[in-house]
């Protein structure tokens, strides 16, 4: 193998991307005093570039501009130059993509900012192209007039950038609701959706088009309530249109990140944790509502590539695949004609290829995304074969292109393992292991909430990310209040109280180094966290729920649970934070829209006592009950100190009993499925 012409201080990092970008001519930096100090000292800006190793746009950019010489040159020579991974250092990328939306109106990656040595940002943007183009200026005529105005106007810059950096101070302030919450709000939430609903393709809004799990999950709460058919077949449009879209994965399971177009079918192709942990979840409520197979073979296919792919021997779950392979975008996934008609034969691949919209011409550059156009019933009787043969031959095509697909090269995967993702995935684990009656995903939620208790803390405090053996970087909010968030649904699946202890002390710590005494809501860093160019707080919930959201929904169940009503007073003071912004902008609050609904709903506490596995625990989790908190206790493993809903709680006559309470009062135990159906009802 060849050597490598340059290595620059990256390659002793252990992110996939920045060691990607490791042996650039660009001498760059990490994150870090080193890099601050130079810039001082030199009287140079700084320039921070900040993505994440399954970024499309990332890797184009590094292509044309950071492995170019010339362009090298230019950055070496007029700026200290950082490079950041997103996944890593959220709390910085949050203050500069602030910086970057408030001056130019939109934000994404690769993110470029131009910072002065103290950390203050002057000027930024997204992807630049090598040459003038897309009625944008080249990146090095970009970097030399930035240069040029840094020795020349810097008086200028400050003053703007200043003037900024105040306006920036004020957007993670939030307006305090002393009006009580109320079901108002979710109604008007819900006619916002039902406004910007795509009623032919599903989802909202047009292209590029992103999933919306919290968005889908706060409508089947929604509908749970009040039962507006509306709201489920909103989600039950949008979720069939994904799973039968390019943006799923036919054949291996799993989601792309998003689609370029409005009808699901483009994607670009990377998968994300976070969005297979968070789909997965609603599929599978979906699948409690509504019985219906399909929804439960997508929430199954989904985990199984998970464990399959995404799941580190430990039990710690990767972050991401990439988008290409062999440096093409889609390559690994797409097909042709030709190539299925070898593997599978004129027949089978004639009908395949029908089912799956696979042309001579193609939908993606000439090759094919796999997607279903039309249903298995009108599908079979186009081709005139019954619905049984149909399904027959797509379960043999499908796993004959599978085992041939995996002889292809994979898109790189990121293997770094990060809290707060793992923490959305362990809950989905867990819940499926319930719903499902699925032993092996209970393995692999309870590995991995071990693998991080052991290897994700220091000192008692969460970390951030773990890879090649070694953890590191403080855990922000997102990482204790969703890690928390995981335990809790352990806790409850398992009954294993150790869970619920370590639950308890994170959202103690969580509390004691995030919450702001003087304006409520929670820090997006800890008090103990590095000093940057402002502390900020984060409310509104993108692509992963909002550190503040997760939050304040994991202390509600655990108010619930344990009858601690300070978590109840926290998890409140956010919702009135966060409730004025809802009525403007009710897609930015899927989460919190959640938590609400479980707020000003009754809660059933239900304690199951008996053995573990019993048909009583077993019934619970077979229909959707968002609004439960549930104990499982065996007869001998009573912590009624922990968990009050235990006082004198026993089995009656020996058998297994359920205890249900709702509104401050409760029913008569039970020991039957039967009796248990009626009182849940």
């Amino acid at each position: 193998m060849n050597k490598p012409k340059f290595t620059n201080r990256l390659i002793n990092e252990t992110s996939p991307y920045l060691l990607q970008h490791a042996h650039n001519p660009v001498e760059w930096f990490a994150w870090g005093e080193e890099a601050f100090a130079k810039a001082k000292a030199e009287d140079k800006p700084i320039l921070i570039s900040i993505g994440y190793s399954a970024c499309h746009w990332c890797h184009v950019m590094e292509h044309e501009s950071f492995e170019d010489a010339e362009t090298a040159r230019i950055m070496n020579e007029h700026f200290v130059n950082i490079k950041i991974d997103l996944e890593e250092r959220p709390d910085v990328d949050q203050i500069y993509m602030t910086f970057v939306q408030m001056t130019t109106g939109s934000g994404g990656y690769p993110l470029n900012v131009f910072l002065t040595p103290d950390r203050l940002p002057f000027y930024g943007g997204t992807y630049f192209p090598p040459v003038n183009r897309y009625n944008m200026p080249s990146f090095q005529r970009i970097l030399l007039s930035i240069a040029d105005a840094y020795q020349n106007k810097r008086d200028e810059l400050l003053n703007s950038a200043n003037e900024i950096l105040r306006e920036m101070r004020n957007v993670g302030s939030a307006e305090f609701e002393t009006n009580n919450l109320s079901l108002d709000q979710l109604d008007s939430a819900f006619l916002s959706f039902a406004k910007s609903f795509d009623s032919v393709n599903g989802g909202f809004g047009g292209a590029p088009k992103f999933p919306p799990p919290m968005s889908l999950e706060f409508l089947l709460r929604y509908f749970y309530r009040t039962k507006d058919v509306k709201a489920l077949e909103m989600v039950e449009k949008t979720c069939l249109a994904m799973a039968h879209g390019g943006i799923y994965d036919q054949l291996g399971g799993g989601f792309h990140r998003y689609t370029v177009d409005a009808i699901w079918l483009t994607p670009h192709f990377e998968k994300m944790l976070y969005d297979n942990a968070q789909l997965a979840r609603i599929y599978l409520h979906l699948f409690q509502i509504t019985k219906d197979e399909f929804y439960k073979r997508i929430a199954v296919e989904t985990l199984d590539y998970v464990k399959r792919e995404m799941l580190d021997e430990r039990g710690g779950f990767y972050t991401a695949q990439d988008a290409d392979s062999e440096g093409v975008e889609g390559k690994f996934f797409v097909w042709t004609p030709e190539e299925i008609a070898k593997i599978l034969g004129e027949d089978d691949a004639r009908i395949f290829s029908f089912y799956y919209d696979v042309s001579e011409h193609g939908n993606f550059e000439e090759k094919n995304i796999l997607n279903v156009r039309g249903s298995l019933e009108t599908s079979a009787g186009q081709m005139q074969i019954s619905e049984d043969e149909l399904k027959e031959t797509l379960v043999r095509s499908r796993k004959l292109l599978f085992e041939e697909r995996e002889k292809r090269i994979k898109p790189f995967r990121d293997e770094k393992v990060l809290t707060a993702w793992n923490g959305l995935m362990l809950a989905t684990f867990a819940e499926a292991s319930a719903i499902l009656d699925r032993k092996d995903y209970f393995k692999v939620a309870e590995r991995n909430a071990d693998f991080i208790l052991e290897n994700l803390q220091k000192g008692g405090y969460l970390l951030r990310s773990f890879k090649d053996g070694q953890a590191k970087l403080n855990a922000y909010l997102e990482d204790y209040a969703n890690f928390t968030d995981g335990l809790t649904e352990l806790f409850q699946v398992s009954g294993d109280v150790k869970y619920l202890k370590e639950a308890k002390r994170l959202a103690d710590l969580m509390i004691a180094e995030f919450w702001d005494e003087d304006a409520g809501g929670f820090y997006f860093t800890a008090n103990n966290h590095e000093d940057l160019l402002m502390r900020s707080k984060d409310y509104y919930d993108n692509a992963t729920p909002s550190g503040n959201s997760a939050a304040a929904d994991v202390l509600l169940k655990l108010s619930r649970l344990t009858g601690d009503e300070k978590y109840e007073r926290y998890s409140i003071t956010v919702l009135r934070l966060v409730a004025p912004q809802i009525r403007r902008y009710p897609q930015a609050f899927g989460r919190v829209l959640s938590t609400l609904e479980f707020h000003l709903n009754s809660t059933k506490e239900i304690v199951i006592i008996g053995e573990k596995g019993n048909e009583l625990e077993r019934e619970v989790w077979q229909e959707y009950l968002p609004d439960k908190v549930l104990i499982l206790a065996e007869k001998n493993q009573i912590d009624d100190e922990l968990l009050p809903l235990l006082n004198n709680r026993k089995m009656i006559d020996g058998k297994q009993t359920a205890y249900v309470c709702e509104n401050f009062a409760c029913q008569m135990p039970v020991s039957t499925r039967e009796e248990l159906i009626t009182q849940l009802a």
